[in-house]
């Protein structure tokens, strides 16, 4: 009576590999370690002045250079990648010890240290080591999509898991801490709100921590880093040979760097004040209707994941940046036009129109995200067909390495941008006075940096040959080199 939908191995002729749909959930469960911590990270520049004395300008430059480092460690976690196999594998060894490193780091940062008049020596310090542990632990986690799965249709399922955690989990952070924590501390940035707020998140990271490695426990063998060439250990000249032949990754590069500069610039904790607290005036109100927007705008990505199954990850991408483009444009245009502080009146008609943009940008921005995560994998195989070598930390490492580079500009924009307006020995607090300057400037970095980092995608994705119609070729290819392999080594099929 019906008829059975062909798998995409029916249709293509490969023989995928496919992962249980709670392996997927478990490895999403990332979001809970990366996430909430990145939205901890984000009070960095709160911490370093209220608990250490530290100026703005200052802790711009901390924070740069900080970052620039982490760019640097990311390459250099493929040669610890490469050489740790135990009997408990490597994935959920490197995944513990990364959390553990951060973990110790945060709470020091944040807590153990804090506000004992240590000041710049110390701050620095445990910033570099949670620069380590956060290395080891997200550098790890990127790898494991495209160890799962290499099925086209379930790769954006990956993603679209991913997606959810690596929204709702801010968006619950950020409820708990500016709506139920920030209160109980008066409503200001003190040292007793820095310290809640890192035990709270430490708590969420390590639960995330367990569930991932539970997810990943299967995959985490010998056999599952095998090419189709004999391995040898990873060199120097490997990053450079990825980077300079790898055509996919060149183009994700420009793309996704672009956008996540001006996501991590328009996230920082400085910015989200000015624009919740000061441009809409009810940080309270403003973080809640962020929430009512999100949710239902995760329902996106789901349809941005058969998006991409069936027309490819590239597609994907290009598709939804030009929706993104355009939804932001419509915000940017109400804003300027509008009263901004009517959307801080609830029930306002101001408010309404604001959660239903915000509601399509976010969705748009979900479904670009889950063609990212597909679109990373892809990579991944890329390299495996054009080299012969499984080597996902190499490629992984390598974009972040030139991400990091990139992106490592986006506090010392935030803290210049809010120095710029005058803030140079204190942080903009949500009492301030809205003036012109703080409203030209928080819709320029909010909004006017985003729309600048989709053009260069749409530049960078016009020359990427990483179609659907090639990703299957480049599983064919694949598929053949390994089963040639077998034949040479005498293995039996």
């Amino acid at each position: 009576m019906f008829k059975k939908r062909p798998t995409a191995s029916e249709l293509d002729g490969v023989q995928y590999r496919r992962a249980k749909l709670w392996q997927i959930i478990c490895y999403a469960c990332n979001g809970l370690v990366g996430m909430s911590v990145y939205t901890l990270i984000g009070m960095a520049s709160y911490s370093a002045s209220i608990g250490y004395g530290i100026t703005t300008a200052v802790v711009g430059i901390i924070l740069t250079c900080s970052r620039i480092l982490d760019g640097i460690t990311d390459p250099m976690l493929a040669f610890v990648y490469d050489r740790v196999n135990t009997r408990f594998g490597k994935l959920r060894i490197l995944m513990v010890a990364g959390f553990l490193i951060e973990a110790a780091a945060l709470y020091g940062m944040f807590t153990g240290f804090s506000s004992k008049g240590l000041g710049l020596p110390i701050f620095a310090l445990l910033y570099v080591i949670y620069i380590i542990g956060y290395t080891v632990s997200n550098m790890t986690a990127q790898t494991i999509p495209a160890i799962m799965t290499n099925d086209p249709n379930q790769r954006p399922t990956i993603g679209v898991w991913t997606t959810v955690f690596n929204y709702l989990v801010p968006m619950a952070m950020s409820m708990v801490l500016n709506v139920v924590l920030l209160p109980m501390f008066g409503g200001q940035y003190n040292q007793a709100f820095l310290t809640a707020a890192c035990n709270v998140t430490l708590l969420v990271a390590g639960v995330g921590t367990v569930l991932v490695c539970l997810g990943v426990s299967s995959y985490d063998k010998p056999e599952t880093f095998m090419g189709t060439q004999k391995h040898e250990p990873l060199k120097l000249a490997d990053i450079i040979e990825v980077l300079k032949y790898n055509k996919p990754l060149q183009c994700y590069i420009a793309s996704n760097a672009s956008d996540k500069l001006a996501q991590q610039v328009g996230s920082q904790a400085i910015i989200n004040t000015m624009f919740n607290g000061i441009l809409i005036g009810n940080m309270g109100l403003a973080t809640i209707l962020t929430v009512i927007s999100m949710v239902p705008s995760i329902f996106f990505a789901a349809f941005g994941a058969k998006y991409v199954g069936k027309h490819g990850s590239k597609n994907g991408i290009v598709t939804w940046t030009y929706v993104s483009m355009t939804i932001t444009a419509v915000l940017v245009l109400f804003f300027i036009f509008g009263d901004p502080a009517q959307i801080g009146v609830m029930g306002s008609p101001s408010m309404v129109i604001y959660v239903v943009l915000t509601l399509l940008l976010n969705g748009s921005n979900m479904c670009i995200t889950t063609s990212n995560t597909s679109y990373m994998a892809d990579t991944v195989d890329y390299e495996l067909d054009r080299s012969g070598r499984y080597i996902p930390a190499v490629v992984t490492g390598t974009y972040s390495l030139v991400d990091k580079l990139i992106t490592s500009s986006a506090a010392v924009i935030a803290t210049c941008a809010v120095a710029l307006l005058g803030y140079t020995t204190t942080m903009p607090q949500p009492t301030d006075p809205c003036t012109s300057a703080i409203f030209w400037m928080t819709l320029s970095l909010k909004y006017g940096l985003p729309i600048i980092g989709w053009v260069i995608t749409l530049v960078a994705m016009r020359d990427c040959p990483l179609t659907k119609e090639e990703m299957v070729c480049v599983q064919k290819r694949i598929a053949e080199k390994k089963a040639a392999a077998q034949v040479g080594s005498g293995k039996p099929q």
